[in-house]
């Protein structure tokens, strides 16, 4: 109330001085611009001046409604493609698990630009693009995802290397990863696919030196990781016993080195383990060095007992086979039934040339459990020995339970 009050006062008081100052004196305004002139009293000069201020103030106001207006325009715009972008990679998402991977990589890589993460956009078109056998669109989108979101290189990364290795494109898969490993050194799912790669080139030496960091961060369960250990070190083995094999060719007295330095560089882990001490020795006898397998083979047994070691040992000729022979006689105080000592022993017997000790040996072994092995080698002891009938029929019978043959009435001789 009382500003309107005010407004009409100041509005009185205005109209006071202008009608005072029109009967006082209109005054006078020319303005000459080129040969174009303005002339009129100062009142109506006044009142255009006024005008067109008026006019500004009333064209700025109409110019924000209508700009605030375009805004509004703009953001339902953008609201809707953000809708359609949202639906559409719902369908995508839909599509790429249900294995339609053209329409799932369409819809996914047209919303990309209109959600809030495209990343997850491109990363699942990718994926769908390779599923099609597009490997060049793969590239692409990877090269896109990795573009649209910042510090996204380790999640691209990975996806490209999944799918690298998805198409058995192995030596790109281990470009990847070296490279995303010198990134993120300790990082699990990188150390574990480079593991899968190196697995899969069958690159032994760079997966020996992968293991530490493997078992370090805990990447493999501990039972699969001892499997990885032994498969690693066996190969490594064999491939060392080939460079011998070759080294030999060439050289009938060149030196077992490779194969022993190897022995030298193995975990402690796996210089007790069963299958290992196996392998290495079974490589070291092939090459000729039965004396030293003999020798490693009596340490492992004095303190681990295992029937695959044991049966080893007896087909192997150490420096002194009648110590070889006492030593597992005297195995065979703790161990009287164990049928694989037993078949060591026939075979000790027969390498010192104790032909009725050996066939003893074998007949108690063959008693205890029959196999095939122990058969062969009494077969074939009673056949030197002049017993042909009984080794016949000692092969016979074996090739006869071995086939599974049924009993059947059979013509006599």
């Amino acid at each position: 109330m009382i500003r309107l009050l005010l407004i009409v006062l100041l509005a009185l008081l205005i109209g006071t001085g202008l009608s005072l100052g029109l009967q006082y004196d209109l005054g006078y305004i020319r303005i000459s611009l080129g040969h174009y002139m303005i002339e009129t009293n100062f009142w109506v000069g006044l009142a255009l001046v006024f005008a067109v201020i008026v006019l500004t103030v009333v064209t700025l106001s109409l110019f924000r409604r209508v700009r605030h207006s375009t805004g509004l325009v703009s953001g339902w715009i953008a609201r809707g493609n953000e809708r359609r972008a949202r639906r559409r990679t719902t369908q995508g998402l839909l599509a790429l698990a249900e294995g339609n991977w053209p329409r799932a990589s369409k819809l996914l890589t047209s919303a990309a630009s209109h959600v809030d993460t495209p990343l997850i956009n491109y990363l699942a078109a990718a994926q769908a693009s390779f599923e099609s056998g597009d490997y060049e669109t793969v590239d692409e989108l990877l090269r896109k995802a990795f573009e649209s979101t910042p510090g996204s290189d380790l999640a691209v990364g990975i996806t490209q290397a999944q799918l690298q290795l998805a198409g058995n494109r192995l030596e790109q898969a281990l470009a990847t990863l070296v490279r995303l490993r010198k990134q993120s050194p300790h990082h699990p799912f990188v150390l574990k696919l480079l593991k899968t790669t190196y697995l899969r080139l069958e690159d032994w030496r760079e997966l020996s030196k992968l293991l530490p960091e493997l078992q370090k961060r805990n990447v493999l369960p501990e039972e699969e990781f001892n499997e990885l250990q032994r498969l690693v070190w066996h190969n490594l083995l064999e491939r060392a016993a080939e460079d011998c094999r070759r080294n030999r060719k060439e050289d009938p007295n060149a030196s077992l080195e490779p194969l022993t330095r190897l022995w030298d560089e193995l975990p402690g882990f796996l210089r007790r383990d069963e299958f290992t001490i196996r392998d290495y020795a079974r490589l070291l006898a092939d090459l000729g060095d039965e004396a030293q397998t003999e020798t490693l083979l009596r340490k492992v047994l004095r303190n681990h007992w295992s029937d695959e070691l044991i049966n080893l040992y007896g087909r192997i000729k150490g420096h002194k086979p009648d110590e070889q022979l006492l030593l597992a006689e005297q195995w065979l105080k703790d161990r009287p039934n164990n049928a694989e000592l037993l078949l060591a022993l026939g075979r000790l017997s027969l390498r010192n040339e104790l032909w009725g000790k050996a066939r003893e040996y074998f007949e108690t072994s063959l008693r205890l459990r029959r196999s095939r092995e122990t058969l062969a080698e009494l077969s074939r002891l009673n056949a030197h020995m002049g017993e042909e009938e009984v080794s016949i029929k000692l092969m016979m019978q074996g090739l006869a339970k071995d086939n599974g043959l049924p009993e059947l009435p059979m013509p006599k001789a």
